[in-house]
């Protein structure tokens, strides 16, 4: 799992003047250890802006809100920090004056039993619920804690920052996505079709590219074109290629050089891709390890020009920091109604595979139609054991939105012998799900991911103003 990156948060640190002022500056002094501990960047105001570096006032809300301006680029989510009740009308200014549309975390900071007298009571367990009043009144969409109060130095604001922290990542790698589009959907794959005009709405455009022009970039590269040496060097360290021949390896070198190539020029973050039957076809190879190399680079890559399948990969990743993987469901396992055989042809990124139990093979499948020779390139193997999440957001046409459903569950060691990139998978509740899934019309493609950040994906669907359901229900 690749590291977090550091997140910057911008801090309202709220407080009412006939409440005791100094819990006001010991409450910014901790949200700010806390972060730093983390790892993560606080912009707020010092004390030398506004008494005890809090927002009160509207003057003070204006300097916040200045601020924020300055570091609108940096800013991945608010926090709200009430270390005692808290001026409502500040706190929201501040946050509706400088612009941003961020995540917006509530935290409030618990009262002790025995410290409840004038000088020390902080009364933030009732500020919390007028802040959310007028965060609501604004039209700001905001976060919850747990727990109703919480020290920032507990455990369970521990939890709750990694939470929000992935939500801020996968709101903020959303903006201005731009997704490739690489080939014409196949015809028989029509659970794959999708709107780019709703897709649009949320900021996500599509920059598509025929195989065509693919295929003839590869007509045009020579042998020792350095891209494609550096990329058949890539391929070898990265799987085991025994029995595959020298010309097939080339040829997924070149198409991985020209994918690499095209997706740098247009600028696009995640792509997904035209394989049935066209590339086995005339080219002569399935796209499978490319693919496999950037869903592993934390880039994901959806066969089947499944773009929908590949933003739902890429909000794992956003969330996870780690590889995600597009698969079917696919299969009843035995007669336990909460287990399925999920699988892939495959591209599964080597990240999901047992350790050492990944080679490249052939796409047993279309090989009959094809030939052999013609489907070189899977990845396959069994899929390691372990928590996973799960999640598919699609465009609803007839709606006009963009709708999901995420949960948990993990993969198991359950016995299995088949062939492509497969696992066993243990859903709580899966004959719900997959009811839910046929009800509502969705594709039988998922991603997936070895993380436990479902909860963080259905927060973000919400601030993106996608419908979503999780499974099997939230406890709150």
């Amino acid at each position: 799992m690749a590291a977090q990156r550091a997140m910057t948060f911008g801090i309202v640190v709220g407080n009412r003047g006939f409440f005791p002022g100094h819990l006001a500056k010991t409450g910014r002094d901790e949200i700010i250890s806390v972060l730093q501990a983390a790892g993560d960047k606080a912009i707020v105001l010092g004390p030398e802006d506004s008494r005890h570096g809090a927002v009160e006032t509207y003057a003070e809300s204006q300097k916040c809100a200045e601020l924020f301006k300055k570091h609108a680029e940096e800013i991945d989510g608010i926090i709200i920090t009430l270390p005692n009740f808290g001026e409502e009308r500040g706190i929201v200014d501040a946050i509706r004056l400088s612009g941003l549309k961020v995540p917006i975390l509530v935290q409030a900071t618990p009262d002790r039993a025995d410290a409840m007298t004038i000088a020390t009571r902080r009364d933030s367990f009732c500020g919390k619920m007028s802040c959310c009043n007028n965060l609501m009144q604004y039209g700001l969409p905001y976060s919850l804690t747990t727990l109703h109060t919480e020290a920032v130095d507990s455990p369970e604001f521990k939890a709750d920052l990694e939470w929000f922290s992935a939500v801020c990542r996968v709101v903020k790698g959303l903006k201005n996505l731009r997704i490739g589009s690489i080939g014409a959907r196949p015809t028989a794959f029509n659970t794959v079709r999708y709107s780019e005009r709703i897709m649009e709405t949320s900021g996500i455009s599509i920059e598509t590219i025929d195989l065509s022009e693919i295929f003839g970039r590869i007509n045009n590269m020579k042998d020792n074109d350095d891209a494609a040496q550096a990329k058949l060097a890539a391929i070898k360290s990265y799987v085991t290629t025994a029995g595959i021949t020298d010309a097939a390896l080339l040829k997924m070198a070149k198409l991985g050089a020209v994918i690499d190539g095209w997706m740098k020029q247009a600028n696009v973050t995640i792509s997904a891709v035209q394989c049935w039957t066209s590339m086995e076809e005339f080219f002569g190879v399935v796209p499978c390890t490319i693919m496999s190399m950037m869903s592993n680079n934390l880039i994901p890559s959806a066969c089947e020009v499944d773009v929908p399948g590949t933003l739902s990969m890429y909000m794992l990743a956003l969330a996870s920091g780690s590889p995600s993987a597009l698969l079917d469901w696919n299969n009843n396992y035995g007669s336990n109604p909460d287990k399925c055989v999920c699988f892939h042809c495959s591209n599964l990124p080597k990240h999901f595979f047992k350790e050492k139990g990944v080679r490249m093979d052939y796409q047993e499948i279309i090989a009959g139609t094809v030939g052999k020779e013609n489907t070189f390139g899977t990845c396959v193997g069994r899929v390691k054991s372990g928590t996973m999440s799960f999640a598919r957001y699609s465009t609803d046409d007839r709606n006009g939105i963009i709708r999901g459903y995420t949960g948990a569950g993990a993969f198991t060691d359950d016995p299995l012998e088949t062939f492509g990139g497969a696992g066993v998978a243990e859903i709580p509740q899966l004959q719900k799900l997959l009811k839910y899934i046929c009800k509502e019309g969705f594709e039988h493609h998922v991603a997936a991911n070895f993380s436990d950040v479902s909860k963080s994906i259905h927060e973000a669907a919400r601030y993106l103003g996608w419908q979503s359901y999780y499974h099997p229900a939230l406890e709150d």
